[in-house]
């Protein structure tokens, strides 16, 4: 299993590469650089990968909507170029607050976008011909009757490193999960437990399994939470820590989506928590949002993060993996993340 982390810059974005580089050292694998409304992610990735030698660096992630397909294609392509072949390209749908609050594009058909934008991707890196694609979201060249009538289809100039640049997709329910199973290099679930993931995405992945192209290979998946391993971490102790998760599980299960419209308020429900679904969200709507966090099942929490002894962690290790999980996306938590993380190498290296 590899291992990887969201860039947190929160303390300074030069202050959190020169950690990256330590980690990477430690045995950090991944950094996934996040964007939503903030800086943009890719002058991050060529800053990354210009102070660092083996880790790769992922956008976690890039909507499907702020750039062209195309221009998306040749972003990956020269990222990839200054990685030396490191890169890895995030994609997902934001949603309609960004996407049309932000960048003044309308949030139109998500899952199909995503999916055009990945074969455009993948047409535009091989360069085996000029780009001709005809979508559904996605029309290179401009059919006839728009714009000038003078645009032509075109190769990308430069050879890329890589004729297959690995596609992360951050899905989240039912056919986009089943699009991610059929065309995706590797899946970014959230509110990931490895115990109950197939009540909720088992049946979407089955269906997108029995359509994936064998050229793919494995869907790679990439899960987990906070980390902290320490002998002294069990009962009371153990559980300060994972309280710390509860505020943001309150607020996708509370707060993000009105009532009956909140995909993580229903993957919470598949889970077998629809009592304190239900409660989180009335609460958290409420404004009573501390008293929504404190609703969040303790199980869930033990089960999605990675928090207690060597001998617990180790136990989660081998669910995760058992899962399927490819990649242990971790936030080490604590006075010494890269203490942290060579631990997890060395638990992850003996299973």
């Amino acid at each position: 299993m590899k291992l990887a982390m969201m860039l947190n810059y929160a303390g300074g974005f030069k202050e959190s590469v020169d950690q990256v580089v330590e980690l990477e050292k430690a045995g950090l694998d991944q950094v996934w650089v996040p964007e939503a409304y903030s800086f943009d992610a890719i002058s991050q990735v060529g800053y990354l990968a210009a102070r660092t030698e083996r880790v790769e660096i992922a956008t976690g992630i890039l909507n499907v909507y702020s750039r062209t397909a195309t221009l998306m294609a040749m972003t990956a392509a020269g990222c990839d170029y200054v990685s030396n072949g490191r890169f890895i390209l995030g994609l997902g749908a934001s949603g309609p607050q960004v996407v049309e609050g932000f960048h003044g594009v309308p949030y139109e058909k998500p899952m199909q976008r995503i999916k055009e934008y990945i074969e455009v991707c993948r047409k535009v890196w091989k360069r085996e011909a000029p780009l001709n694609y005809d979508g559904k979201t996605v029309k290179v060249p401009l059919p006839a009757g728009q714009g000038t009538g003078l645009g032509k289809p075109l190769k990308i100039i430069n050879h890329p490193v890589r004729k297959t640049i690995p596609i992360w997709w951050a899905s989240l329910k039912d056919r986009s999960i089943e699009a991610t199973a059929a065309y995706a290099d590797g899946w970014l679930p959230i509110m990931f437990i490895p115990e109950k993931y197939d009540q909720v995405w088992g049946a979407s992945l089955k269906l997108g399994f029995a359509k994936r192209d064998s050229s793919l290979g494995k869907l790679e998946i990439a899960a987990g939470g906070m980390l902290a391993i320490d002998d002294s971490l069990t009962g009371e102790t153990k559980h300060k820590i994972l309280d710390f998760a509860r505020p943001g599980v309150a607020l996708y299960v509370g707060g993000m989506g009105a009532r009956g419209k909140n995909f993580y308020n229903d993957i919470a429900v598949a889970y077998g928590y629809a009592d304190e679904a239900r409660m989180i969200q009335d609460l958290y709507l409420d404004g009573k949002k501390d008293e929504a966090a404190s609703h969040v099942p303790s199980e869930w929490l033990d089960l999605s993060n990675l928090v207690g002894p060597r001998s617990f962690i180790r136990e989660r290790v081998a669910a995760f993996k058992s899962a399927g999980v490819t990649v242990l996306n971790v936030n080490p938590v604590g006075p010494n993340a890269v203490k942290t993380i060579e631990t997890l190498r060395s638990i992850v290296d003996e299973a």
